[in-house]
């Protein structure tokens, strides 16, 4: 039994697919070869993370696919309902990132609180001659503790963030179609603390906000979630990060935003036209930018390699 994992997998989830008998090949295959690859090596299971897509073509015309695997949570690169259609199953791996994600989340708010992105840009070329220029066009920073976060989407990447921001002293506002109120359970210097939290609507979000982070996946209709009519509702001088899916923020409406002083300062994980994200976002002075990384840690990509094995090889002994 063979499985593709087109955009790799840790050892670990090698190694546990490998003992039970399945042959994993990791090999990047590009994606306008994958219909001829996946036919001529009889590929019974493919796993994916953002890059590769796996589409309608893809399905119709690799009758040997039994698995889809995404590693990760999102899967708007793969045709979910259509796959279930033909029998094929889908699986994906929702909790483990979310505590990485969540980290990196906090990083881009310390990040854009105290402007250690632009300063890690200047001071290489600028430090040394303009230190005190540098010194007071810093000088304004914000500190987390007692400010608002607005969480958008209070799933487990949403409720992670809140753990980390309450630790910083964060007040939270989270919004969440879904979910009225959480039960937060925290763990911090040997003791237990519990919170309820109290979804709000989307509105109370965004008018008392510091600090806003989404947490959502792309809307079906393709619509942004923050467009110009959101900004205009939020605090002027407010903060964004968005680690969730390129496009759940109007980029064209965020740049306008900054420009006019609503939003001070953005952090980006995630971006429209992945993996080319366009130059005006990348230059911005006032954009902390990462590139699609919110699960990139080791420990997280374990997590990820061990769940997609032990759910292809549950699918395989039922």
């Amino acid at each position: 039994m063979k499985v593709l994992a087109n955009d790799g997998i840790s050892k670990s989830g090698i190694n546990q697919l490998e003992k039970n008998g399945f042959n994993v090949i990791t090999d990047k295959v590009e994606q306008s070869d994958l219909i001829e690859y996946i036919n001529n090596e009889n590929i019974e299971v493919i796993l994916v993370r953002s890059a590769t897509q796996v589409r309608k073509d893809i399905i119709d015309q690799c009758s040997s696919i039994k698995i889809i695997g995404r590693g990760g949570v999102g899967m708007d690169n793969i045709d979910v309902e259509y796959a279930k259609s033909k029998g094929i199953h889908v699986i994906n791996t929702p909790a483990a990132s979310s505590q990485s994600v969540a980290e990196l989340v906090m990083a881009h708010l310390f990040n854009i609180s105290r402007f250690v992105y632009d300063s890690n840009r200047e001071m290489p070329g600028n430090g040394h001659e303009n230190f005190k220029v540098l010194k007071k066009k810093y000088a304004k920073g914000v500190e987390l503790r007692g400010k608002t976060l607005g969480i958008i989407g209070f799933g487990r990447i949403g409720q992670f963030t809140a753990k980390y921001a309450i630790g910083a002293g964060m007040k939270i506002i989270a919004f969440d179609p879904f979910i009225e109120n959480v039960n937060l359970n925290i763990d911090i210097a040997d003791q237990n603390l519990n919170l309820n939290i109290k979804t709000n609507s989307f509105d109370e979000l965004l008018e008392n906000s510091d600090f806003i982070s989404l947490h959502v996946p792309m809307p079906k209709d393709g619509k942004a979630v923050l467009a110009t009519n959101e900004f205009n509702k939020m605090k002027n001088g407010v903060r964004i990060v968005n680690a969730a899916r390129g496009g759940v923020i109007n980029e064209d409406d965020l740049i306008s935003a900054i420009n006019n002083e609503k939003v001070a300062a953005a952090a980006l994980d995630v971006f429209v036209g992945e993996p080319k994200p366009r130059e005006d976002l990348l230059s911005n002075n006032k954009i902390s930018l990462t590139p699609h990384i919110g699960a990139a840690t080791n420990e997280a990509q374990d997590r990820i390699g061990l769940e997609l094995a032990d759910k292809i090889i549950a699918f395989y002994n039922q």
